[in-house]
């Protein structure tokens, strides 16, 4: 069978998942609130089992083939596997926790194509832990939800030397808008509907960012402040976030692009107040804040911001319409020599027509309504 799994892009709130942990120790830490979608880019793979190992293939980006590998299902092995970090590393670790908690056999995966740009904040390893996750799920028939799956892959991405945050998995709902919440070691999301099309662009800034020091130097902020910059950021990722995540989904339901769009750049400016005094080193952004206010784009966007854990990595801009987003890609190609991919969000398809059964004749067609449910057959009119 084929499965996709899109990328992730955290719309807004970026940090306040790791930091609504720390609610573990200090209640008085506001929960933390993201609003994610997935990303018209993905991983695609066909699957189906093996008997006794995990046989793994892959498509980089570019198209380029990677060299196939076999580890055997076995517990010791898929650890080692899992922990001596790599390319297969993240599915290693997944298969690792499905035989821990699951009587499975192996899987042949072929990652056939990837077009999801790799270590861009985009989730890109959590894609492929999802992906893992969701083959095991179906080919063995595990019955999982898409939060068991979610789940699955988190515990497995953890096994290896990453230490994503729960957030990252958000991907496994596909290409819809998802509200995330954390509070202490809980989870709780709510799925988004938009009204109308809204039109986004991706920017790699093709920059250079710290990723682990960033966190590490936002993480000393909790989880008691002791001075004000600390007591900035726990405000920014608290409070802060709370209100504007919460007005972003609002207008997102609505789908107010000029109101998202301001939303982003309120966002960046609180988090360039706030938490780059905690980090300057790589939260001043100067290429960020170049792309951000590079005046040809803005006729044509809203808004935007920095993604993911800021600093000079990647940008995100809400555009005014189609023709405007492929605007903003051109000029970014063009004069600024960046890669920019789109993102839209659309409505979901509704109902138009439904046959809803409201009585039926099954009882003495035993055995068919094994197969089923006898309200589905029709009434028989003497």
């Amino acid at each position: 069978m084929k499965i996709f799994v899109p990328g992730r892009i955290c719309l807004f709130g970026e940090h306040s998942d790791w930091a609504g942990g720390y609610r573990r120790i200090n209640a008085d830490i506001e929960q933390g609130y993201t609003l994610i979608s997935g990303t018209d880019q993905g991983i695609y793979a066909e699957v189906e089992a093996h008997p006794t190992a995990l046989v793994l293939s892959a498509t980089r980006p570019g198209g380029e083939r990677v060299e196939p590998t076999e580890i055997p299902m076995q517990p010791q092995i898929l650890l080692e596997a899992a922990r001596a970090g790599g390319f297969w590393s993240y599915i290693a670790g997944v298969a690792y926790q499905v035989l821990t908690n699951y009587h499975v056999r192996g899987l042949v995966i072929d990652n056939f194509k990837t077009d999801l740009p790799m270590k861009k904040g985009l989730s890109s390893s959590a894609a492929i832990s999802v992906l893992a996750a969701r083959a095991f799920n179906r080919v063995y028939d595990l019955k999982l939800t898409v939060r068991g799956e979610m789940e699955l892959a988190y515990m497995g991405e953890i096994t290896t030397p990453s230490r994503c945050g729960r957030m990252d998995q958000g991907c496994a709902f596909g290409n819809r808008p998802v509200l995330m919440t954390f509070d202490g070691d809980r989870l709780d999301t709510e799925e988004l509907q938009v009204k109308g099309d809204l039109h986004f662009v991706i920017v790699d800034l093709a920059a250079q960012k710290d990723t682990v020091e960033i966190l590490n130097r936002l993480n000393r902020c909790y989880p008691f402040a002791e001075n004000q910059v600390e007591s900035g950021v726990q405000e920014l990722l608290g409070p802060i976030n709370k209100r504007i995540v919460h007005q972003a989904m609002d207008a997102l339901v609505t789908s107010d692009a000029q109101r998202l769009g301001s939303l982003m750049t309120e966002a960046q400016a609180f988090f360039d107040r706030y938490a780059t005094p905690a980090c300057p080193e790589e939260l001043t952004a100067p290429v960020l804040h170049r792309v951000l206010a590079y005046e040809p784009l803005q006729a044509h966007i809203w808004g935007g911001k920095g993604v993911g854990s800021q600093g000079d990595g990647t940008a995100q801009f809400m555009a005014r319409s189609a023709d405007d987003q492929q605007a903003v890609i051109e000029i970014i190609h063009r004069d600024l020599g960046m890669e920019a991919l789109p993102l839209t969000m659309k409505p979901g398809q509704k109902v138009r027509k439904a046959v809803i059964p409201a009585a039926g004749f099954g009882t003495r067609l035993f055995p068919a309504t094994k197969a089923a449910k006898k309200e589905l057959f029709p009434i028989i009119d003497r």
